[in-house]
């Protein structure tokens, strides 16, 4: 789809409402399942380990096929690659709906995060092809309110569903969703491409996929594993080299899978630092609070995802508030503020009691929903409005790409912190308590120094995210407004008319 035909009379908002709510699913889906895990594996019969593959292939898939999707924006019509999209989510929700046995729900599962892949980056797209630069602030808070809305209401619909259903019930109710956008696509998106005379790079799919696959499956199993497994350090070694040989093929071809040369361009390379920055502390709240909510304070979890509801409301309410204040004054200033309420309310998470109540909670994550809701879509629009409009699909792309890597490198650090932290604790709190004890202390007491130690892990992990989340804002206040650059033809934005 063209710049020129996307913007010819008005904002094709027919093609985007479908296309948000269908990344709406997908994204939903996501974080859906995770509540539902132990149920799942009492039923089917399988092991911890086992199960948590459910989540782990989830984020391999889209970890391998997203990089491709710059060349199939390229190659493809927005139709075409919508519906293939939506009928591989849709076989995929089917199939694990129906499973009775776990490689059919874990092929089913990957099945959907196939489609789900393509997903994001193709709105991202239509949403920066469909606005000029000057709107792209308010566009891309709407695309905030699908990113940032939809996973965070997971683990509370899920939670209620498990309570009151079987785990299938996920897949069932997604079911007639998918089925309606599907058809909605089908009879709506009437979108041409101009035949594009490109091919994919084999080499480059097979060297892009052990890169970014052995990197996200290295760092997602590090946290279970440990960093000594060879199964860690081995596929983090395969991902590393492959990553630096697609680096290097691609930076060598005239049209490359996925164009790296847009870090030559200092706002988007800065906004990407950031985002991965601050993509590490996000998962702080993510993973560590529900084991501190569940393990240590034992809340159910359905009173665990409403926990988080009302940050995530919030959340909703200021992506579009905050998208027209990005038109209006850049994002220096948001990202700024948003970044300095992130970093105060993580701090605050560091400082987690047995005694906290459940109301001081809820606000504190409340907050912190509000200061990350101000930071995350101006860095990345700030970002993705410095380049041309041809190398638009190899933004978005790039920034789907490491969004999901350094969630796996925060995930992996703060859970080894956690755990190594929660080791050394465990260990000072059991021999102050033998001192003080005239014998062995009792299963029970063992019981809450386990806790009390877990506790305190996490508060260290807290710590270090609050440190992490403080180089983020220190990189905010290098932010600039950014303007579309001028592409190596010496064209401006205006002046390209293909996606």
């Amino acid at each position: 789809m063209s710049t020129a035909q996307l913007n010819e009379k008005k904002a094709p908002y027919g093609i985007l409402a479908i296309l948000m709510v269908g990344a709406f699913i997908s994204i939903l889906n996501s974080t859906l399942l995770n509540i539902a895990l132990p149920s799942i594996q009492r039923d089917l019969g399988v092991e911890t380990s086992t199960v948590q593959w459910l989540a782990t292939g989830y984020m391999l898939v889209n970890g391998i096929m997203i990089p491709t999707t710059a060349f199939l924006i390229r190659k493809y019509s927005v139709r075409n690659l919508f519906l293939t999209a939506m009928l591989l989510f849709t076989i995929g929700t089917v199939t694990a709906g129906a499973a009775t046995v776990f490689p059919v729900l874990l092929g089913g599962r990957m099945i959907q995060a196939a489609g789900s892949a393509i997903m994001m980056p193709l709105l991202m797209n239509v949403l920066l092809t469909a606005f000029p630069v000057e709107k792209r602030g308010s566009a891309m808070g709407l695309f905030g309110l699908v990113m940032m809305f939809a996973p965070a209401i997971g683990p509370t619909l899920s939670g209620w569903i498990v309570e009151h259903y079987d785990w299938r019930m996920l897949f069932h109710f997604i079911t007639p969703l998918a089925v309606i956008v599907l058809a909605f696509g089908f009879f709506k998106l009437k979108d041409k491409k101009d035949k594009v005379n490109i091919k994919i790079d084999v080499l480059s799919v097979i060297l892009s996929s052990l890169g970014f696959g052995g990197l996200l499956y290295g760092f997602s199993s590090a946290g279970s594993k440990g960093w000594d497994s060879p199964w860690v350090y081995g596929t983090l070694i395969v991902g590393v080299i492959s990553l630096i040989l697609f680096i290097t093929r691609q930076l060598k071809m005239d049209s490359p899978m996925l164009e790296f040369r847009i870090f030559r361009h200092p706002m988007f390379a800065l906004s990407a630092s950031i985002s991965i920055v601050l993509n590490m502390a996000l998962f702080s709240g993510m993973i560590l609070l529900p084991m501190y909510i569940q393990t240590i304070r034992g809340i159910s979890p359905f009173d665990s995802g409403l926990l988080m509801l009302p940050g995530a409301i919030l959340m909703a309410i200021m992506s579009p508030v905050t998208g027209k204040l990005f038109d209006k004054f850049g994002g220096r200033v948001l990202v700024v503020t948003g970044l300095s309420i992130t970093v105060a309310s993580t701090y605050f998470f560091s400082q987690l009691t047995m005694e906290l109540s459940y109301g001081t909670l809820v606000t504190m994550f409340t907050i912190r929903s509000f200061g990350l809701a101000m930071a995350m879509m101006p860095v990345m629009t700030n970002g993705l409005n410095s380049l041309p409009a041809r190398m638009n699909p190899h933004g978005t792309a790039m920034n789907n790409t490491l969004n999901q890597i350094s969630g796996a490198i925060g995930t992996a650090l703060l859970v080894t912190v956690m755990s190594n932290r929660a080791a050394t604790h465990g260990e000072e709190l059991a021999k102050a308590a033998m001192s003080k004890a005239t014998g062995q202390p009792s299963a029970e007491a063992l019981e809450g120094l386990k806790n009390m130690a877990m506790l305190e892990g996490i508060n260290d992990a807290f710590l270090v995210a609050t440190f992490i989340a403080a180089l983020a804002l220190i990189l905010s206040f290098f932010m600039k407004r950014a303007r579309p650059a001028e592409d190596k033809f010496g064209k401006t934005e205006k002046d390209n008319q293909s996606a």
